[in-house]
């Protein structure tokens, strides 16, 4: 007897998983309710469709446009060569920029603009270590210890985190802060618990 399944919408052929980061997930609650959000160098649109399921109006950049023919069922594409061309939204500001598994460090400051008062950065990337379990391997690609600190120094750091994950192993630095400003006061940033603390 042949069971029908239902089509797999987690995977990807060609761009690997479409499950949004878990780090994502955990520090999307920090974007203002129906606020815009710039995916950068989004790929197929993972998290574009978290954000858009959850209500943002969702703006994604690539330069692959296979990739941004399945992003765009959940937004606004841009097509751009983000790292050799101009920065596509001069003058436009996100309540949120999100960047997982990539690093241009000349886009930093590109990325830091896009940020409107009160925006979220939520990025995750390649650190350090890398090199001793997989690709990518060249420092290029790889974050130094503390940099995203050093990135976020003028944002409010809600939460920051550097070590190993398994399956597969890899090497991350990840940072969820905020654009703050000296009217905000002690803003109440929610942390959220990932996992159960051991006893």
């Amino acid at each position: 007897m042949t069971v029908d399944r239902p089509p797999r919408n987690d995977v990807n052929p060609m761009h690997g998983t479409l499950a949004p980061s878990p780090w994502i997930l955990r520090w999307s609650h920090l974007v203002p309710a129906g606020g815009t959000v710039l995916d950068a160098a989004c790929g197929a649109g993972r998290h574009m469709g978290w954000f858009a399921q959850l209500g943002h109006k969702v703006t994604g950049v690539d330069r692959d446009a296979e990739a941004l023919a399945v992003a765009a069922g959940a937004g606004r594409t841009v097509q751009a060569d983000i790292e050799n061309g101009p920065w596509p939204f001069a003058g436009e500001t996100f309540d949120a920029v999100v960047v997982t598994n990539y690093l241009w460090r000349p886009l930093w400051p590109a990325l830091l603009g896009s940020l409107a008062p009160g925006g979220v950065l939520l990025y995750e990337t390649f650190a350090e270590g890398n090199e001793t379990v997989g690709k990518p391997s060249r420092p290029d690609f790889l974050l130094r210890n503390g940099e995203l600190l050093e990135l976020c120094r003028g944002l409010r750091i809600v939460a920051y985190e550097d070590g190993f994950l398994d399956a597969p192993p890899r090497f991350v630095q990840r940072v969820a802060a905020v654009r703050t400003g000296p009217a905000d006061g002690r803003a109440r940033h929610r942390l959220q618990i990932e996992s159960a603390i051991p006893e």
